[in-house]
């Protein structure tokens, strides 16, 4: 079993409009609902790959109602924490002259210390049974800022091996708890060692606690760090579409490699494949698995000098 912890799960909701103008008014000519976040998005890949995931996290409300009730017939399991406070939703507005997307986030639900203890003892017993977990995405107001490195710790006591997937301040503390991978983007890599050249950010990182790095490029693929070497990983070409999720098939590819004992230059050809299948997918979060079944077997791997 994968377990993938979401501590600020979302509705996701899509609104099509033929173009967005800002200050005008328009007509929706699509609307889409989803439960969303990205450790949940990460169990869906997870689960089409053929592997058990379990989700856990917080949901509660009418919101997080609706949210566990669109969960309820897709091939994961639902262990997610109630809380008092309501789920929040994310609206996408996707824009049909352009194909660009903008998104609206809300914070969160405010989880209490009772709340977050509830979550420990679940995260415990789900770690019991765990090949890997996966640590995604923001944290909820309420939830101290070390919360991840907790978490990553717990896991390693456990003898669970944990990636960790989030930016900021929390991916700084949950680094020095040494997580057995990190995968961040370009951005959160910069802030995280103050290096804008890709080689020279996954390499600081890994210095700064991370077992491995892989770092994402966005068209340009991922670009890993790891106790057995550096390899750079991308598509035969640029591809065309919605980026909305592909960062979370990224991880579960990594995840899903990892517990399948691949060697590194095989599960970064499965992680770049996924995210780009998920940018050709018409539904964002979702991959085209007709075109990861025709990726996989071309994406180019490299292996980088350390000295470069």
């Amino acid at each position: 079993m994968i377990l993938t912890v979401t501590l600020n799960a979302a509705l996701d909701i899509t609104y099509r409009v033929p173009a967005l103008t800002p200050h005008a008014t328009h007509r929706v000519t699509e609307v889409g609902e989803r439960p969303g976040g990205k450790g949940l998005n990460v169990a869906r890949v997870l689960a089409a790959l053929g592997h058990e995931a379990v989700v856990t996290g917080f949901a509660g409300g009418r919101t997080g109602a609706e949210l566990r009730d669109l969960l309820a017939p897709l091939p994961v399991r639902d262990a997610l924490v109630p809380v008092a406070g309501t789920t929040r939703r994310t609206v996408a507005v996707v824009d049909g002259a352009t194909g660009d997307t903008t998104q609206l986030n809300e914070p969160g639900p405010t989880v209490t210390a009772d709340e977050w203890s509830a979550f420990l003892d679940a995260y415990a017993s789900l770690l019991r049974d765990a090949e890997a977990v996966a640590l995604s995405g923001s944290l909820p107001p309420g939830i101290h800022v070390g919360a991840y490195a907790d978490l990553v710790r717990r896991a390693r006591a456990a003898g669970v091996p944990v990636l960790l997937d989030t930016s900021g301040e929390p991916l700084r503390r949950g680094v020095a708890a040494r997580p057995d991978l990190i995968k961040p983007n370009a951005d959160e890599l910069a802030h995280l060692t103050g290096a804008r050249e890709p080689l020279r950010a996954v390499r600081d990182a890994r210095r700064r606690g991370a077992h491995a790095v892989v770092g994402s490029l966005g068209p340009d693929g991922l670009l890993a760090a790891t106790p057995d070497g550096l390899w750079q990983a991308a598509p035969p070409a640029p591809v065309a579409g919605n980026p909305t999720g592909a960062g979370d098939s990224a991880v579960a590819g990594l995840l899903s490699g990892l517990v399948e004992g691949l060697a590194w230059p095989d599960r970064l050809a499965r992680a770049v494949a996924l995210s780009t299948a998920t940018v050709l997918a018409p539904a964002a979060g979702e991959y085209d698995a007709a075109a990861y079944a025709e990726l996989v077997g071309r994406i180019t791997v490299t292996e980088r000098s350390a000295t470069a």
